[in-house]
């Protein structure tokens, strides 16, 4: 490369490297918020993906369904007080449920971190992600796993429903999208959720409340 060319290219590196950081007015506001955009969405987001698996390696929880009363300070055992009965007809006892992962279930606008889910790896009391011909994918509790044709069929539940949906009885491996294993940002997800949770029914608005 030329001394020339050179001169070029970190004359442009230095004026890109002042809009992006430095610049203080509405311009490099601007830039600044377009290119983390371009970073996120284009870098970041493909990268993690690549790393774990999953087309959706964090997920917003935009409904109640595994909701826990108290949330981040939920209370395990008078949870399970009222959810007992619901659980008893599963044969899943309050000491299989307390080595689940995610035991305290997560609140509407907690992003969660996915990872892969390979379907012989997959236990009761995992929460998985699939698709159900709904609008977004469900995030549910896994409650029992059987075989079927040389697959492994899955049934679920929310932590927080009274019961299961019709369409989770009988969930195929290969709609699978991934397996929560940690809450990463409770509530944090509301930043987007303000911008689409006033279309929903007004049933399911606003925030949580124990079924």
């Amino acid at each position: 490369m030329s001394l020339k060319k050179r001169g070029n290219a970190k004359n442009f590196f230095r004026k890109f490297w002042n809009l992006l950081w430095k610049d203080d007015s509405f311009k490099g506001w601007l830039f600044s918020i377009i290119f983390i955009f371009v970073v996120i969405k284009f870098i970041f987001f493909p990268l993690l993906s690549l790393a774990t698996g999953t087309q959706l390696p964090l997920v917003i929880v935009e409904s109640c369904s595994m909701y826990h009363n108290g949330a981040v300070l939920s209370n395990f055992n008078a949870w399970w007080l009222s959810h007992e009965d619901k659980y008893a007809k599963m044969n899943i006892t309050k000491e299989e449920y307390e080595e689940f992962d995610l035991k305290n279930g997560f609140n509407k606008g907690d992003i969660l971190f996915v990872v892969k889910a390979k379907p012989e790896k997959i236990k009761v009391g995992d929460v998985i992600i699939f698709n159900a011909n709904q609008k977004n994918p469900i995030i549910h509790r896994i409650i029992e796993v059987k075989g079927k044709n040389g697959e492994r069929i899955f049934s679920t539940i929310g932590d927080n429903n009274k019961g299961q949906l019709s369409f989770e009885t009988e969930i195929n491996e290969n709609t699978l999208e991934g397996k929560a294993i940690v809450k990463i940002a409770p509530y944090l997800g509301w930043v987007k959720l303000v911008f689409f949770d006033w279309q929903k029914p007004e049933s399911e608005r606003g925030f949580c409340r124990e079924n």
